[in-house]
């Protein structure tokens, strides 16, 4: 009798539907392998079918490489003697040299991407079995975030620095939902390394923070926040930038600098709420956000972590960055997903504390789940509900929605055969010699990165490149200032160089002249 009792009691504090921890984490590493895999395929199919292009992955290719060189991040395609800390600040980047120890090619940063992504599912597992007390509810959530189409459109972007910050922002979310306020402060101050940004979005953890009473470590967390973002917009990056100055502010909307953003949306509150909402692709990012999670974010204060991740979208000037293809919505979902899951249980704890007009007054309103009964919480269905509904708009829109959902791709058979196009592009790439300068189309830099000075057309010095590859089939070449494939002959002419060969639309150029030992040394210590 006393047996029964304790283990009545053992089952009321560590929940019916938990299995032991050895399931608990092969069920992880079955979901994650499975992730991984998928994202891996994906990734390396792009690649293989020149899918993949030098904005981003052959930039960030060039920098990982140059740190595992133990060299500063100079990057060809960015322009002549670049230096990619004056463009955005990601000093994590340093920390994946290791991984080109053992691979220096730009698909490691596809493995390295699908590792850091199939990764969350593990705070994000164990902040909704907190609430759940539930283990496949857990993993259903894990599961459906790791389906999510921000995700999908994170791998389909090849790669970039927010990747990292993926799980650092996850682990800060369990952490801080744990009570473990000060590590919750650690693992957010790791994403001001991510990007020149995150400062903002510490502030924004940090009032969350209030939320929980957190009232120091929201106080260091929002200021080592402002501090940072200060510092390195204002120091850190007009110190490496070839202009002097950070390149990005593209809020104009809102104002011509920082102060005058800040004193029109104090003095014009409505107007700037109207301009998170003034074109189709920024109501469609909303809806994409949020109706999947049936707008239970918005019962939950933890959205507002994810408030400066959305909102430097929404007030951006650059139309294309309001569509739902971007690797940014990674980090905000993340941040949602959990927000949706706490919304869910705060709506249940509501709807079963409301007073029911059938019950005497004054009567106590009493559990009606066995669960909710022995364990002092609710029922585990909202947390299942949540994983199974973003998890069927996953699966449906992956099916029928490739605008949004791109691992549509997986699933026809021409994606997994190299086209004729990326054939040629194959040919065309064979025939430019190691450590030379070469000015080639965007979908083919990346293929060259790892073993020449690889630029765009027209961000090397004219006096540099000795090898072009132009592709006439696409409406621009590539980088911040694109030249069209017109502009890209008319410069090769200019500057002497002659065709070598041509095949679908894909030439090869060359001119006769010692190689720069700027060239030739740029990937040797």
């Amino acid at each position: 009798m006393q047996q029964n009792t304790q283990q009545t009691q053992a089952e009321a504090e560590t929940g019916p539907a938990i299995p032991s921890r050895a399931k608990v984490w092969c069920h992880l590493g079955i979901l994650m392998a499975v992730a991984i895999a998928v994202y891996i395929t994906h990734s390396i199919l792009r690649f293989n079918g020149y899918h993949a292009k030098g904005f981003d992955l052959g930039i960030f290719d060039q920098a990982v490489g140059q740190y595992s060189l133990f060299k500063p991040p100079i990057v060809p395609i960015k322009g002549d003697g670049f230096h990619l800390l004056g463009d955005h600040f990601h000093p994590i980047l340093a920390l994946l040299s290791p991984f080109y120890w053992i691979w220096d090619d730009p698909r490691m940063l596809g493995i390295i991407m699908a590792l850091a992504l199939a990764s969350t599912a593990i705070p994000v597992y164990f902040f909704t079995q907190r609430r759940s007390h539930h283990h496949v509810c857990a993993l259903v959530v894990s599961t459906a975030l790791l389906a999510f189409w921000p995700f999908q459109a994170m791998v389909n972007w090849d790669f970039h620095e927010v990747t990292l910050g993926v799980p650092v922002i996850a682990w800060a979310m369990w952490a801080l939902d744990a009570r473990r306020f000060w590590l919750a402060c650690g693992l957010s101050l790791i994403l001001l390394t991510v990007r020149e940004d995150m400062g903002i979005t510490l502030v924004a953890i940090a009032v969350v923070m209030l939320f929980y009473r957190a009232w120091w470590q929201a106080l260091v967390t929002a200021v080592s926040g402002m501090i940072g973002f200060v510092v390195v917009l204002q120091v850190v990056i007009p110190y490496f930038s070839p202009s002097g100055e950070f390149s990005y502010w593209e809020y104009t909307a809102l104002g011509e600098d920082l102060g005058s953003s800040l004193a029109f949306m104090l003095t014009n509150p409505l107007e700037t709420i109207g301009i998170l909402f003034d074109h189709p692709l920024k109501i469609g990012l909303w809806l994409l956000h949020f109706v999947p999670l049936l707008l239970l974010p918005l019962l939950s204060p933890i959205t507002l972590a994810a408030t400066p991740l959305l909102l430097s979208r929404l007030f951006n000037d650059r139309l294309n960055v309001w569509a739902p293809v971007y690797q940014y919505d990674a980090m905000p979902s993340v941040i949602l997903m959990l927000a949706a899951v706490d919304g869910a249980y705060r709506l249940t704890r509501w709807v079963r504390t409301w007073p029911d007009s059938s019950q005497t007054p004054g009567t106590n309103h009493l559990p009606k789940d066995p669960t909710e009964a022995t364990t002092g919480q609710p029922r585990p269905r909202p947390a299942f509900v949540v994983g199974t509904v973003v998890l069927g708009v996953s699966l449906v829109g992956t099916v029928t929605f490739p605008a949004v959902f791109p691992f549509h791709q997986l699933l026809t058979a021409s994606y997994w055969i190299p086209s004729e196009k990326a054939q040629a592009f194959d040919r065309a790439v064979s025939m430019i010699p190691d450590d030379v300068c070469v000015e080639a189309a965007d979908h083919a830099a990346p293929h060259l990165s790892t073993r020449t000075a690889v630029g765009l057309h027209g961000t090397l010095n004219d006096d540099r490149s000795t090898w072009m590859i132009i592709d006439d089939e696409v409406e621009e070449l590539g980088g911040n200032h694109p030249l069209t494939p017109s502009q890209a002959f008319d410069r090769a002419e200019r500057l002497g160089f002659e065709v070598v060969w041509e095949d679908q639309g894909v030439w090869v150029l060359h001119r006769d002249q010692p190689v720069d030992p700027a060239c030739s040394q740029y990937l040797h210590r």
